[in-house]
């Protein structure tokens, strides 16, 4: 199960952070990531945690973003800086498990105004 929590609005070239807690320990996990989903929109990948432990951005985030865990807390960040107007969207965490059980958070809605 997982618990994404840290959305918010913010003015255009802001920052947010958001994190996504797990129930179980993310040392498990084989991929950690966040997408968003914008109105009408499908969802898309923003950032996320390979099973080789490498990191994979969208184009449009690079330089932006930050994703960054914590195996401890059993807890993955997205830090967002220089926010624009289109990264407005509801962020989803997902994990996918060496069980093979993939996990969606509920989403928190991020918005940037201009």
């Amino acid at each position: 199960q997982l618990q994404a929590s840290g959305g918010g609005l913010v003015q255009a070239r802001g920052s947010l952070s958001v994190s996504c807690a797990a129930s179980g320990s993310i040392s498990s996990a084989n991929v950690m990531g966040w997408y968003r989903q914008a109105p009408g929109k499908q969802r898309e990948l923003v950032a996320t945690f390979t099973r080789f432990g490498s990191t994979v951005y969208a184009d449009s985030v690079k330089g932006r973003f930050t994703i960054s865990r914590d195996n401890a807390k059993n807890t993955v960040y997205l830090q967002m800086n220089n926010l624009k107007p289109e990264d407005t969207a509801i962020y989803y965490c997902k994990m996918a498990w060496s069980s093979g059980r993939v996990d969606w958070g509920q989403g928190t809605q991020v918005t940037v105004s201009s």
